[in-house]
């Protein structure tokens, strides 16, 4: 099968994202809340059309990626996330890119991370 060029390719775009939680979070662990409350709130079809994926993801922040024109619905997926292993989370937008370089230049790289004591995982 012939991989489609760029210029054909859905447009998409980036969130930097960092979960404010008292525990360091897995990438399965959120990646199944995304899911499940993306699923519970736009149900399968919805879910398949906004395009979520989570392409990178370590000490509580990550960068989301999501097809352009579904951020508003994504940050509202991101929104509805409370919980995560048991623990409250709250899941702060950072901001949007068209890119991942800039998304990690502007956002996180320039970021203090909040600190999570480092004993504390699930």
């Amino acid at each position: 099968m012939k991989v489609l060029p760029p210029t054909l390719r859905d447009p998409k775009r980036y969130l930097a994202l960092e979960l404010i939680c008292e525990v360091r979070v897995s990438r399965d662990d959120f990646l199944n809340e995304v899911f499940s409350n993306s699923a519970a709130l736009i149900g399968d079809f919805g879910s398949s059309q906004v395009g979520i994926r989570l392409l990178d993801f370590n000490d509580n922040m990550g960068i989301l990626r999501c097809k352009r024109g579904s951020e508003d619905l994504t940050r509202a997926i991101l929104a509805t996330i409370t919980r995560v292993g048991g623990y409250p989370i709250i899941v702060n937008v950072l901001g949007i890119a068209g890119t991942v370089r800039s998304a990690t230049e502007k956002y996180i790289e320039k970021r203090d991370s909040y600190s999570v004591p480092n004993n504390k995982h699930i």
